[in-house]
């Protein structure tokens, strides 16, 4: 995504300016080490680019930026839940808006920090107390971290993912190792199966992947790298791509989308809210996804 186009609404440092897409302030980071941009709406990563190289991260063409939807690509935030497990899928935090706490740089880099609470909105669908940060850590690679704590007198359960969006060459093309052997296939009604070692695509893919290693790389034979996503936190790692017949089905992703993009998700998994992981009042947690490239 070509952050550099739009103009600047409010210059916070040498590295850091709020700009503005339609109706969607993007907080836009440009630094010797590497580009980015984060989008109030969501607290939604939409760009991680480090110098001299493509954007690690995809964005859909047909993104819709108008402040209600959520964005197609980047790295939502899925949370208190993931899924269909209530309404709205995924969550309201891709949905709300963020607001931005801080912003500190060096020369290794520049660090986000977003803050969301409950609101009138939130409580209608979620009725607890919470305080949610997204830290965004840029530069040589991109590390973000959902934290997210109990203000409430009650306990309560939730669960979560980053639902990162990858760019590559050609998704055929592309090879993935250290997701695990045993995954949960939803498009299988959820039935257990066990893969191989390596996943290489010709078709749709929505996997809950349950023993991922420390480790998942993306080789990308195209654009001549390998993505690695370290995630923390996490009870998962969720796979995904619609192929041709899911893209277009979709008013938000280009017919052809499909071809340059794979999910690879940090994920707390849940089938239920109520069996997701519980937090005490007073109680954090952190899921954390951390990508770079080689």
């Amino acid at each position: 995504m070509n952050l550099e186009q739009l103009p600047a609404l409010t210059v916070l440092s040498d590295n850091v300016t709020i700009v503005e897409k339609d109706d969607v302030k993007i907080v836009r980071v440009i630094h010797e080490k590497a580009s980015a941009g984060i989008c109030l709406h969501g607290g939604h990563v939409v760009s991680f680019q480090p110098k001299g190289q493509p954007d690690l991260i995809w964005m859909s063409e047909q993104a819709i930026f108008d402040g209600k939807a959520a964005l197609r690509g980047g790295i939502p935030v899925c949370w208190p839940w993931f899924g269909r497990i209530a309404a709205p899928a995924h969550g309201f935090a891709r949905n709300s808006e963020w607001t931005l706490l801080e912003h500190r740089e060096n020369e290794n880099g520049v660090i986000v920090e977003l803050g969301l609470l409950p609101s009138e909105s939130t409580l209608a669908v979620w009725p607890h107390q919470f305080q949610a940060h997204l830290l965004v850590e840029i530069g040589d690679e991109l590390k973000v971290t959902l934290d997210v704590t109990n203000t409430d007198t009650q306990a309560w359960t939730f669960s979560g993912a980053l639902h990162t969006y990858l760019t590559v060459g050609d998704i055929e093309q592309a090879a993935t190792t250290g997701m695990g052997p045993e995954y949960i296939d939803s498009l299988k009604d959820g039935e257990i199966c066990q893969g191989g070692e390596t996943l290489q695509l010709t078709d749709t893919i929505d996997r809950v992947y349950t023993q991922p290693s420390a480790q998942i790389t993306v080789q990308d034979p195209v654009l001549n790298r390998s993505l690695v996503v370290e995630n923390q936190g996490h009870n998962s790692a969720v796979l995904w791509n619609p192929w041709a017949e899911g893209a277009q089905g979709m008013g938000d992703m280009q017919d052809d989308g499909y071809q340059t993009f794979l999910c690879v998700e940090s994920t707390l998994h849940a089938p239920s809210i109520e069996q997701g992981k519980t937090l005490q009042p007073g109680e954090s947690h952190q899921l954390v996804t951390t990508l770079s490239s080689k």
